[in-house]
């Protein structure tokens, strides 16, 4: 796929990969640190673990991505950069200026499909456009966990558009000071500031044993979670915390301080309000030592060391190896046993990128398995091959929100095949099935690319979709006025669908509740759908059925049955997918529905604008031939006429940009203003001219290419202009044949100025001049040259034979070809040779 497909996977050692470097080497700038600012405020107030924004590049319709936060910059290379009119929800957002809420992968899925096919993993999402001077500037990205059947909240959408128009102010504040809000570069990496893990804090009491008085500091006071004027002044805050067996020892302490001249220590644990343990160190002392007689203290420190040491504690004496990234995929600890697992100590290891210090793991086969990690609320689990023993690894990587913590185990060699080792650990059963739920939403995306009506949608349907689930049964109902009507059906007994066929949106069968609620519907068994629905008529005993909505852009486009001969499970994956395919299915078909709408009007169009018949004219035959191109809508703004101007015979062939009604109804604009023109008595050069200001003036966004001849039919003197146009083919009497080389201006609806030469020809009794649009000759991936040769020498070639035979020759040459992007229109026109 291209830069801005979402699907496209990015080797990990691949250079500029993962294996480069994670900062861009920008110097903070005023722009660079108001994004930064406002992507950390998204994403907070929202609740996310990651984001970004996203600001238009100086390429025309391309955004970029210029800051990322929470994520390794390197991992999302494939998203660094996205066209404003791919279907993603970012281009969506910045396309329409709403907001894009996806509160989980399945809404996702059903929403945009090329984007889950890139990113199949639990998530949710949220785009935010960025407005300024009354248009969209930028879009603000948040990816947070997923809330399954639960839409983002009207708070969360109020923080977040509270977000976005601060972004949008300080943005248009500089723009005014000359700092334009757009982005070229390799986006910034943002850190987020630390979650829940607590800070480093040192409290200090002093305890008179003699009084009982118990001083603190501040510190003290807020590790204990007490307010300083609260503290009771006495040793019960302390002793409370303290576990039975400190607490008696450190009452032992204090019998010993004073009854001792020298130094006492002691260190213990204290727990705190929140349950961590806090390290306790206390010391006694006399005033005077040599004075039995002077007060003695116990002065003691109380220090919050957050988790970190209290964790590497505890990990060092797990049976595992345990390492920790942060959101960089920085190593941030290492234990003892990880150490020895990798052969590396972490003096080297720390504060290493992790594909970077080890690089074996930057494997292109675990690349979904860091993102999946990374951006979802979900564990992750697979198999790591080595070079050196151990030899194969269990990887379990486990996300938070200020990085990853990940669990190495030796494992032996997997019994499948080592090409497949890595399996994740969202729930698919095995690596096939994983690579299935990539491949499928992609190459079913592929293939109904190139499916123009309902009816190929269908057939791509049923050769992709059934084969992938071992399906045998598909049946298709469009919706058309609040009803169901079959649209497609293979594999089902003769006629039994038929009772189904136009069935009102208030029955209640499955087939319209999955379209009413949007919730696929799965039965694993014939037996559970009669249950579910008792007295629906039944093909078949056994065997399973599912249930898919379609629904593209929240538009209710018809339902799709998939059924099976025998009864089986749905796996999670299997629903998620399925519920993905179901979208792009959808919007295929919705396509189609527009296609043949249009495709009706287009033809309608063209069948008036063309000419139906030629003027019979003495002295000169002429022939007129259309064909359309077989790619995308089969009508043009391909045209020819042929037009008596008193003793004169104009021909005109022309070429709209385009397919589809506009073009069709350009063409039409065009022939009806030639055609004005000429019968006006203007000459050529004010024909085009006239015919280009028209087209100007109107503005329909599209411009045309155009030759127009001028034939005296009694002399064969001939004028011809050319706006654009290939060149026209003359065959001589002698059956030899030329490109001509005719001088010619710009196409038609550029520049109202642009002037265009007339050339002056004379036609002999017995030539003909063939003229033709670009499609007669335009081939993918070969020199226009090439085509018009092959064009002269098919003229050249055919020999004496009427003007009519002559054409259908020149066109059933072209018909051969099975690829014609383009639409073709030819015309012919003969003067009559002298009697011998």
């Amino acid at each position: 796929m291209t830069w801005y497909g979402a699907a496209r996977r990015t080797p990990l050692s691949a250079s500029g990969s993962l294996s480069g470097r994670l900062d861009s080497g920008r110097a903070p700038d005023e722009l660079s640190l108001v994004l930064a600012q406002a992507v950390v405020n998204a994403i907070e107030s929202a609740g996310g673990q990651a984001g970004g924004v996203y600001l238009p590049s100086l390429t025309p319709g391309l955004l970029r991505l210029a800051v990322l936060a929470g994520l390794p910059g390197p991992l999302f290379r494939p998203w660094w950069r996205m066209h404003v009119n791919r279907p993603f929800p970012v281009a969506e957002a910045f396309r329409s200026g709403h907001a894009v809420h996806l509160a989980d992968a399945e809404e996702a899925m059903r929403r945009f499909p090329q984007l889950m096919a890139g990113l199949p993993f639990p998530f949710g999402s949220l785009y935010v456009p960025v407005v300024s001077g009354g248009k969209t500037v930028a879009v603000l990205v948040v990816l947070r966990p997923a809330t399954p059947g639960k839409p983002v909240g009207t708070a969360d959408r109020r923080r977040l558009r509270s977000v976005a128009e601060g972004l949008g102010s300080a943005l248009a504040g500089l723009e005014s000071a000359g700092t334009k809000a757009a982005w070229d570069e390799e986006p910034l990496p943002v850190q987020l500031p630390a979650g829940s893990s607590p800070p480093v804090r040192i409290g200090r009491f002093d305890w008179d044993l003699e009084s009982g008085a118990v001083g603190a500091d501040d510190e003290l006071c807020a590790i204990l979670g007490t307010a300083p004027e609260e503290f009771p002044g006495t040793i019960d805050a302390l002793a409370a915390r303290l576990a039975p067996e400190d607490l008696y020892g450190l009452w032992a302490l204090g019998r010993q301080a004073v009854g001792s001249g020298g130094p006492v220590v002691r260190r213990m644990r204290l727990r705190g309000p929140d349950g961590r343990s806090h390290l306790l160190e206390v010391s006694g002392r006399r005033d005077n030592a040599a004075d039995p007689t002077t007060t003695t203290h116990l002065a003691g420190f109380l220090v919050d060391l957050g988790i970190g040491p209290v964790v590497a504690e505890a990990a060092d004496r797990l049976p595992r190896g345990i390492f920790s990234l942060d959101r960089f995929a920085r190593i941030t600890y290492i234990n003892h046993l990880a150490e020895e697992i990798l052969g590396r100590p972490r003096s080297e290891l720390v504060g290493q990128v992790l594909w970077e210090a080890l690089p074996w793991f930057a494997n292109p086969a675990y690349e979904d398995h860091y993102r999946a990690a990374m951006i979802s609320d979900a564990p992750v689990h697979f198999l790591a091959r080595r070079a050196v023993p151990p030899s194969w690894l269990s990887v379990s990587l486990y996300p938070g929100h200020d990085g990853l913590t990940a669990v190495l185990a030796p494992t032996e060699q997997p019994a499948y095949t080592p090409g497949s080792v890595v399996s994740p650990g969202l729930g698919l059963g095995s690596p096939a099935d994983r690579s299935a739920a990539l491949y499928r939403p992609v190459a079913l995306a592929i293939a109904l690319t190139e499916a123009v009506t309902a009816r190929q949608v269908s057939a791509v349907v049923t050769e992709e979709l059934l084969p992938a689930f071992g399906g045998r049964q598909l049946a298709i109902y469009l919706l058309k006025e609040r009803h169901l009507y079959l649209e497609w059906e293979t594999g089902f007994p003769h006629g039994f669908l038929d009772r189904f066929d136009g069935v009102a949106l208030d029955a209640r069968i499955p087939g319209v509740e999955t379209l009413t609620t949007g919730r696929p519907i799965f039965f694993e068994s014939m037996q559970r759908l009669a249950a579910a629905y008792p007295g629906i008529p039944m093909d078949a005993d056994v065997g399973a059925r599912a249930f898919l909505p379609l629904i593209a852009s929240g538009r209710h486009v018809g339902s799709c049955i998939l059924g099976f001969d025998q009864p089986r499970g749905f796996s999670p994956e299997e629903r998620t997918v399925l519920t993905a395919l179901a979208g792009l299915i959808a919007q295929a078909l919705q396509r189609a529905q527009r296609y043949d709408t249009e495709a009706a009007l287009a033809r309608g169009l063209q069948d008036v604008l063309l000419p139906h018949g030629l003027p019979v004219v003495d002295g000169v035959d002429t022939a007129g031939r259309y064909l359309a191109g077989t790619q995308g809508m089969d009508v043009g703004g391909d045209w020819y006429d042929v037009i008596e101007t008193g003793r004169k015979l104009a021909l005109v062939i022309g070429d709209v940009q385009g397919h589809g009604v506009a073009a069709a109804a350009t063409m039409g604009q065009l022939r009806s203003a030639l055609r004005a023109f000429a019968l006006s008595g203007h000459d050529p050069q004010e024909v085009m001219s006239g015919t280009n200001r028209l087209l100007i003036d109107l503005d329909p966004g599209q411009f045309a290419s155009c030759c127009y001849v001028v034939m005296d039919p009694a002399t064969g003197r001939t004028q011809a202009v050319r706006a654009g146009h290939p060149q026209p083919v003359m065959r001589r009497p002698d059956g030899t044949a030329e490109v001509m080389d005719l001088p010619g201006g710009i196409v038609l609806g550029i520049d109202a100025e642009a002037s265009y030469p007339v050339t002056e020809l004379h036609l002999a009794p017995g030539a003909m001049l063939a003229l033709y649009t670009d499609g007669m000759v335009e081939e993918s991936g070969t020199d226009i040259d090439v085509g018009v040769e092959r064009l002269r020498s098919t003229i050249a070639g055919f020999g004496p034979a009427s003007l009519a035979e002559t054409a259908d020759h020149v066109i059933g040459r072209a018909r051969q070809a099975a690829d014609r992007p383009d639409d073709i229109a030819l015309l012919l026109a003969a003067r009559w040779a002298d009697d011998p």
